[in-house]
């Protein structure tokens, strides 16, 4: 079988990703406002519901611009704007729908979850994606003789 080529393509959140977030955290906030919880076990959760919201949705929005390669031998690295390249390992992966997510891992014992949609990215790229990662699913589910 002849080698795949290399994939590298920049990354950057997804907004509707980010949408989604604001979503789940306007339910959570019904759910808690019409829960039996006394009013301070209300605000109390209430308040941690909008801290957590506020500190994802910062940090999905000020997220660096990532290169992300796979090259030909399955290595991958993961190139920040700020930062040297760094050798990663891909620890899992999940295809839903046209939507692919991997999670990186990272040498400092760290996790990098990318999540790839139709608004942070090409349908050709997501395509290549599932059919590389599919032949890497099927090689480690193969027997060894």
């Amino acid at each position: 079988m002849t080698s795949a080529p290399a994939i590298t393509f920049e990354y950057r959140p997804s907004a509707r990703l980010r949408w989604a977030g604001l979503g789940i955290a306007g339910l959570a906030l019904a759910a808690i406002g019409l829960s039996a919880l006394p009013w301070w076990g209300r605000a109390a959760l209430a308040v941690v519901v909008l801290v957590a919201t506020v500190r994802e949705q910062y940090r999905l929005q000020h997220a660096s611009t990532l290169a992300v390669g796979w090259n030909v031998d399955g290595q991958w690295t993961l190139h920040a704007v700020a930062a040297d390249e760094v050798v990663v390992t891909l620890s899992s992966f999940r295809t839903l729908g046209g939507w692919v997510q991997l999670r990186l891992a990272l040498p400092e014992r760290c996790f990098q979850c990318l999540v790839l949609a139709s608004d942070n990215s090409d349908p050709g790229l997501r395509r290549r994606l599932r059919m590389r990662l599919a032949t890497v699913q099927a090689d480690a589910t193969s027997p060894r003789i």
